[in-house]
């Protein structure tokens, strides 16, 4: 295939979707990411697609938000493995909060197995994949329905949310990164993925390797409030990737890398069977030192090592594991 069919057809298939991850437009173009990502920075040379981290958008910037049927095509596969290793993370009778997004919906369809479970949230989607679970009791809030993601949202939402108390809160977005953590381009989920946030003892955030690295408009969850990371295996090359996972780890969130090596023809191992990695703190959350106290967290450098030696060799330590 030619160079102008390629980025033709990597066009039309953003244009269809709205967002595409390189792993997938390589795969239908049938040629290496480092090609299409050649690719994609000459369509948004000529303005015809903005690039994002692991993938390419139609032009918009910060404020453009993809819809459900766009959102429900991109990067799959891994948002299966997020989910497989995100149930296994909830017990038994344990109560929890949902938020709404394409990944969430795919944990949702595990939980339905999680006996004595209760589950609030404000997606229409995770709702209906808990409709049929026979053991699993399910609280809606009330709100506005905001029909491109299917949630519910504005203050409705919000004040059914207060006063509630529950051991963990389950939450996607549009971007993760270390320094702003989780965030989202429409300010009514953000405002919603915020109360979500106060009504539970530990956040998990849900986000694909596509996701790490890029910020959007409003900040739903700071790094310092995430209690751990559940995401998949970023490609080998995927240099950005990875030190946004060891920064984000150096915060003291904890990883855990879900995959699904030696599955075949699509099916994902049961949870208990996918590698579930989690990446050791290499120091405690931020403004504390062991043991709880306040204060501030200690620095220095480890062995006489320069700082940027320091960090690239924790780079590839996190690539090895």
């Amino acid at each position: 295939m030619f160079a102008a069919e390629r980025r033709q057809l990597i066009l039309e298939m953003v244009r269809a979707n709205g967002a595409v991850s390189l792993r997938e437009l390589a795969r239908v173009v049938q040629t290496s990411e480092v090609t299409v990502r050649r690719d994609v920075r000459a369509l948004e040379a000529e303005g015809l697609l903005d690039r994002r981290h692991g993938g390419a958008v139609l032009p918009g910037g910060f404020t453009r938000e993809s819809g459900f049927p766009q959102k429900s095509h991109l990067a799959t596969a891994e948002k299966t493995a997020i989910a497989d290793l995100a149930a296994s993370f909830v017990e038994e009778g344990e109560a929890i909060v949902v938020g709404a997004g394409t990944t969430t919906q795919e944990l949702a369809r595990r939980l339905a197995r999680v006996p004595g479970l209760t589950v609030v949230t404000n997606s229409l989607l995770v709702a209906q994949a808990l409709a049929h679970a026979n053991r699993v009791e399910v609280v809606m809030t009330g709100g506005t329905l905001r029909g491109s993601n299917y949630a519910l949202v504005g203050s409705g939402a919000e004040q059914s949310l207060q006063g509630l108390r529950v051991s963990r809160a389950f939450l996607s977005g549009s971007g993760l990164t270390a320094e702003r953590g989780l965030s989202t381009s429409n300010m009514l989920s953000a405002s919603v993925d915020r109360a979500l946030v106060q009504a539970a003892a530990e956040v998990v955030v849900l986000a694909d390797h596509t996701k790490l690295g890029t910020d959007t408009m409003f900040q739903t969850v700071p790094t310092d409030v995430i209690t751990r990371l559940v995401t998949d295996e970023p490609p080998g090359h995927d240099d950005r990737a990875a030190t946004e996972l060891q920064a984000l780890a150096d915060q003291g969130v904890q990883i855990a890398v879900a995959g699904a090596s030696g599955n075949q023809g699509g099916e994902q191992a049961p949870a208990r069977e996918q590698r579930r990695r989690d990446v050791p703190l290499p120091a405690p959350r931020r403004g504390q030192v062991p043991g709880g106290a306040p204060g501030l967290r200690a620095a220095g450098v480890l062995g006489g090592e320069s700082p940027e030696r320091e960090r690239a060799a924790r780079v590839a330590d996190l690539r090895r594991r």
